[in-house]
C-alpha cells in the first residue's frame, strides 16, 4: 500500500510521516485481512442491497420512490464501503468485479446528487424541506464526510477523478452554506466532516477545506445543537457542552467525540496551533487514564453509546461499541505521527488487537455492535435483536461492519512511519514496510511468538540511518541484537533505537518476553475491585464457558491469588491460538477446578454463553 488514509502535507507541523510504502505478507494480520479481502468486502453491496440502501440512492437518482431504513445516515454505509473497496484496489487492481461494483455505485452517486451538490438520500427522498434544518440528528455532514473519505481513498488507490468530482461538488456545497454571514451557522451532530476536509486539503492543496474544518471545530461548543428533543443526553452528548480548546476529559457519545479529536488533531498537524496539540494531548490522557477499557474499548453507557464518568467501566454493562474502538485508532495513530510518542501507538496495538478485533466473527460474515467484558451465565439481551452481546450477520444500524472493512483494507498504513533520520515499526507484522529513505523486511509470527527480525533492503549509501522499534509498554523484558554487535539504545521512553550505515541484508532482531501475566485494575475501578486479567504480549484474555469443566456454574469461578500460568499452543482451535491454563476455584466450596483462558479477540465465535476477562480472585 503506498498511500492510506492520512497523508500530511510537506507543510504538516508533525514529528513523523506514514510509511511511503507498507505490505502485510504473511502472518496473523495477513489472516484477518484475507479474510476481510475475500468475504467480508464481497458481502457488501449485497447487504447494502438488503438494507434498502442502494434503493434509497437510486430513488434520489429517479426521483421517486419511499426511503428505506430507520436512519437517516444510511448513505454513510455506502460510503465506508465504497472506502474499504478502494483500499482493496490499491493492493489488487486487478479485481475486476469488485472495481465494477465501485465503478457502479459511483455512478449511482453522481446520478442522485442535486444540481447545486447536495447528497443526502433521507433528505432528498423522505424530506427534501427540511436540509440542514435538523443538524443535531439529520447527519448530513456526518454523510459528506464519510462521502470525502472514500473519495480520497479511491483516487489515491486509482487515481481516477470521478468519485471525488461527486465529494469536492458536495463540499463545495457546503462550504456555499456553512459560515458566519452564510446560510447556516452551526455544526453536525456528529463530527466526521472536520477530519475529512482536513484530507482533502491535503487530497487537493485547496487551503478552504482547511479553513472549513477550522470553523467546525471552533464552532462547536457554542450551544448550536438543540439539546430540547433529548434533554436527558445533554449538550455533552455531542460534545457541544463546550469549547474544544477549554475541554478537560472525553464525553459523551464516545464516536463522536474521538471523531472530532481525529479532525482535531489534523488541524494542530496542518497549521502548527499549539493549543488544539495541547488539548488533544490532555484529553487522550484522560481518556486512557480513567475512562478506557483493559481491551482498548471506550463508551460504558449504553445510554447515549457514551463515555461515563472517570473510572466508570462496569464490564458487564460495557457499550464499547466496534466504531469506538476504530476512531479511538484513528485517533491515536494521528497523535502518533503528531508527536513522535511511543505511547499512542502501544493504544492502537491494545486496541486492534482486543476492542477492535472482537467486532469480527472469525468468519468475516459475523459482527458485535458492542464489545463487552463479561456476559452472565443469565443474559438478558440474548434475545434483544441488534447490538446485543451475540453475533449477528447484520444491523439495522450497520455502521460497523463496514467501518471494520475499510480500517482492516487500510491496515498496513498504520504500522510503520518515517521522519529524515530513518523508519520506525509501530506495529509488528510480517511485511514490506518503506520509510525515511530506506526499506526493511519484517519476518514475525507475533502476537504468538516474541522474535521480530527486520532485515534492511534499502538504506541510504554512505550516511548514518536510524531505525526504531516500539518497545511496547506492556514489555518488562527484552532481547536485541544488531549486526557487528552495535548495540541498540532505548533512547526515548518505548523506542528501541539503532543508528548506524546500514547495508543491505543487514538484521536487526527483536524479542519480546511473551510471559503470560496476571493484570489488576486500577483500584478507583470499583466495578472490578478484587479481580484480576491474564494478558500475554499484546492480547487480553477471556474466560468462555464453553472451554470450562462441564458442571460448573461459570460465576462460580475465581482464580487464586499467584495461580501459575501455563501456555499451550492450540492450532486447531479458533483458527490457531495459544490457550492459556490455570488452577482455579470454586467460589461455592473452594474446590480446584481448571481453567481454560483463550483470547478476547475470538470469543463469541462458538456456541453463545458466558464470558468474562476480569476474573474474582479467591
Amino acid at each position: 500500500m503506498t498511500s492510506g488514509p492520512i497523508r500530511p502535507t510537506r507543510r504538516a507541523h508533525t514529528a513523523l510521516r506514514p510509511a511511503t510504502d507498507a505490505r502485510v505478507t504473511g502472518g496473523f494480520w495477513a489472516g484477518r485481512r484475507r479474510t476481510n479481502a475475500e468475504v467480508s468486502v464481497p458481502q457488501g453491496p449485497g447487504r447494502l442491497e438488503q438494507a434498502g440502501n442502494l434503493a434509497n440512492l437510486r430513488a434520489a437518482a429517479g426521483g421517486d420512490g419511499a426511503y428505506n431504513g430507520d436512519f437517516p445516515f444510511q448513505d454513510s454505509d455506502v460510503h465506508k464501503w465504497l472506502e474499504a473497496a478502494s483500499w482493496q484496489l490499491a493492493e489488487a487492481p486487478d479485481r475486476a468485479e469488485l472495481a465494477a461494483q465501485v465503478d457502479e455505485l459511483t455512478a449511482l452517486l453522481a446520478a442522485a446528487q442535486r444540481p447545486d451538490g447536495y447528497l443526502q438520500t433521507y433528505y432528498q427522498v423522505a424530506h427534501p424541506d427540511r436540509r440542514w434544518q435538523e443538524l443535531a440528528w439529520g447527519h448530513e455532514l456526518y454523510c459528506a464526510g464519510h462521502l470525502i473519505q472514500a473519495a480520497v481513498a479511491h483516487h489515491r488507490a486509482t487515481g481516477r477523478p470521478e468519485l471525488l468530482t461527486v465529494a469536492v461538488r458536495f463540499a463545495e456545497h457546503v462550504d456555499a452554506t456553512f459560515g458566519a454571514g452564510r446560510m447556516v451557522d452551526g455544526v453536525c451532530g456528529h463530527p466526521e466532516i472536520e477530519t475529512a476536509l482536513v484530507e482533502l486539503y491535503r487530497e487537493t492543496d485547496e487551503r478552504r477545506w482547511l479553513d472549513l474544518s477550522a470553523y467546525f471545530v471552533d464552532r462547536r461548543g457554542q450551544g448550536l445543537l438543540d439539546a430540547d428533543a433529548n434533554p436527558h443526553l445533554g449538550q455533552a452528548y455531542w460534545q457541544d457542552h463546550t469549547p474544544v480548546r477549554a475541554a478537560t476529559t472525553v464525553a459523551g457519545h464516545a464516536v463522536r467525540q474521538l471523531y472530532l479529536l481525529a479532525g482535531v488533531a489534523d488541524l494542530a498537524a496542518e497549521t502548527g496551533d499549539l493549543e488544539l496539540r495541547a488539548v488533544s494531548e490532555r484529553l487522550w490522557d484522560a481518556m486512557v487514564s480513567t475512562k478506557t477499557y483493559l481491551t482498548g474499548g471506550v463508551g460504558a453507557r449504553h445510554e447515549g453509546e457514551s463515555f461515563g464518568e472517570a473510572y466508570e467501566l462496569p464490564p458487564d454493562r460495557a457499550y464499547a461499541e466496534t466504531c469506538a474502538a476504530i476512531a479511538s485508532v484513528q485517533w491515536s495513530w494521528r497523535m502518533a505521527l503528531l508527536t513522535g510518542e511511543a505511547k499512542y501507538s502501544d493504544l492502537v496495538e491494545r486496541t486492534l488487537y482486543n476492542g477492535f478485533l472482537s467486532g469480527v466473527g472469525l468468519d468475516g460474515d459475523s459482527w458485535l455492535y458492542v464489545n463487552p467484558l463479561q456476559v452472565r451465565e443469565e443474559y438478558e439481551g440474548a434475545n434483544e435483536d441488534d447490538k446485543a452481546a451475540r453475533r449477528t450477520p447484520w444491523f439495522r444500524c450497520a455502521c460497523c461492519p463496514p467501518n471494520v472493512m475499510r480500517l482492516l483494507a487500510s491496515l498496513p498504513h498504520y504500522l510503520a512511519s518515517g521522519d529524515e533520520e530513518g523508519l520506525q515499526l509501530h506495529q509488528y507484522a510480517t511485511g514490506v514496510y518503506a520509510a525515511g529513505g530506506g526499506r526493511v523486511r519484517v519476518a514475525t509470527e507475533y502476537p504468538w511468538d516474541g522474535r521480530i527480525a527486520v532485515t534492511v533492503e534499502e538504506a541510504p549509501e554512505d550516511t548514518d540511518w536510524t531505525l526504531s522499534l516500539r518497545i511496547p509498554s506492556w514489555c518488562t523484558a527484552f532481547t536485541a541484537a544488531a549486526p557487528d554487535g552495535d548495540p541498540p539504545a532505548e533512547t526515548s521512553p518505548g523506542w528501541l533505537r539503532l543508528r548506524r550505515r546500514w547495508r543491505p541484508g543487514d538484521t536487526l532482531s527483536l524479542d519480546l518476553d511473551l510471559g503470560a501475566r496476571l493484570t489488576r485494575p486500577d483500584p478507583c475501578v470499583d466495578a472490578v475491585r478484587g479481580c484480576v486479567a491474564i494478558e500475554r504480549g499484546p492480547l487480553v484474555y477471556c474466560l468462555e464457558g464453553v472451554d470450562q469443566e462441564p458442571g460448573t456454574r461459570f460465576d462460580d469461578l475465581t482464580l487464586p491469588d499467584g495461580g501459575h500460568l501455563t501456555v499451550t499452543p492450540a492450532p486447531e482451535l479458533l483458527g490457531g491460538v495459544s490457550v492459556i491454563t490455570a488452577d482455579g476455584r470454586r467460589r461455592s466450596d473452594g474446590a480446584a477446578v481448571p481453567l481454560t483462558a483463550v483470547p478476547y479477540c475470538a470469543w463469541a465465535n462458538r456456541r453463545p454463553g458466558p464470558m468474562r476477562v476480569w476474573i474474582p480472585q479467591t
